[in-house]
């Protein structure tokens, strides 16, 4: 396995970030401890969940299932890197939602309640809260930071102006402020090329890409049609006609050098600017497997111009829409 620094700080993390938003909802929990204890063997040491996180199990769900994990010993907790979010309403009683210092406090040691833990390595907000001013979250991750349950923050979904805001305002507090950015980034979606991972490069936050597949999209999902593996319909038929071009020729592309098209997906990612570690989220063992052959991809300058080519970004950010 190999390992970077989480953005600018230095804490090490694996290239892979192990996405836990498939446990109870679509994994069971022996699977999810099975694949998290998997995670570990392979040298994933960085595993993200949120408090929302559950679906028909209930929101909470996930992280208790983490917790379980966690809590079963043998090194566990001091082996993983634990990233948990929090933004989103966990009921519909004012104040239980967002980030407001009232529920920073409250949603941070609900969490540390299910996770079963006493500190949380990285907290990220889930969204941007326009309703609440930056001194007044500072504030309250500053006291968490001072009590021990947190060791640093970081976003999820932030534009680029987003992470400028947030870092002048702790700047002005001495405060070392974000140091990850979770964005949806894959080949077929590179919007944040434009103006996030530019402001990510010059504050030194670290990208944590999520849907690296897009939906699967990205993963032979022309090929596990004709094979019978894969049955298309609704959203996902829609995508594919409107991207069948696209997809064809970057299926053609792997297949050309003998790839999975998944691991293609996940190797140019992890040769993209301020990329730290793709959130891979299995719901099986085998989907683990696949996301770790990723790392043995290297991809030259001529596949990824080819990539370029198939999937056009935005190489002139952040200046991009002005030329």
């Amino acid at each position: 396995m190999d390992y970077t620094h989480l953005g600018r700080t230095g804490l090490s993390v694996s290239r892979l970030c192990l996405g836990t938003m498939n446990f109870g909802p679509q994994t069971s929990e022996p699977d999810s401890h099975l694949i998290m204890d998997s995670a570990h063997e392979r040298g994933i040491n960085f595993f993200d969940t949120a408090n929302v996180y559950g679906g028909d199990k209930g929101k909470g769900a996930t992280e208790e299932i983490v917790g379980r994990w966690l809590a079963t010993g043998g090194g566990r907790r001091e082996k993983t890197v634990l990233a948990t979010k929090l933004y989103g309403d966990m009921d519909p009683w004012p104040n239980n939602g967002k980030l407001s210092a009232l529920n920073i406090r409250r949603a941070l040691d609900a969490s540390l309640t299910r996770l079963q833990t006493d500190y949380i390595d990285l907290y990220q907000f889930h969204h941007i809260d326009r309703s609440t001013p930056w001194d007044e979250i500072w504030q309250a991750v500053e006291v968490a930071v001072a009590q021990g349950k947190i060791l640093y923050a970081g976003s999820s979904n932030f534009a680029g102006w987003h992470l400028a805001q947030a870092q002048a305002a702790a700047s002005s507090r001495h405060f070392i402020g974000l140091v990850s950015e979770q964005s949806i980034y894959n080949l077929m979606t590179r919007d944040i090329e434009l103006e996030v991972i530019p402001a990510a490069l010059h504050y030194g936050i670290g990208i944590l890409p999520w849907s690296p597949l897009h939906g699967g999209l990205l993963g032979g999902v022309l090929r596990k049609e004709r094979d019978g593996k894969r049955r298309n319909e609704g959203r996902s038929a829609q995508a594919i006609a409107e991207h069948k071009e696209q997809i064809e020729k970057f299926e053609d592309f792997a297949e050309e050098r003998g790839l999975d098209p998944g691991d293609v997906a996940l190797a140019w990612l992890l040769h993209q600017p301020a990329v730290t570690s793709p959130i891979v989220g299995p719901r099986t063992m085998a989907q683990l497997d696949s996301a770790e052959k990723a790392l043995g991809v290297s991809l030259d300058e001529a596949a990824l111009a080819k990539l370029d080519d198939i999937f056009p970004g935005h190489k002139t950010a952040p200046e991009d829409y002005a030329w």
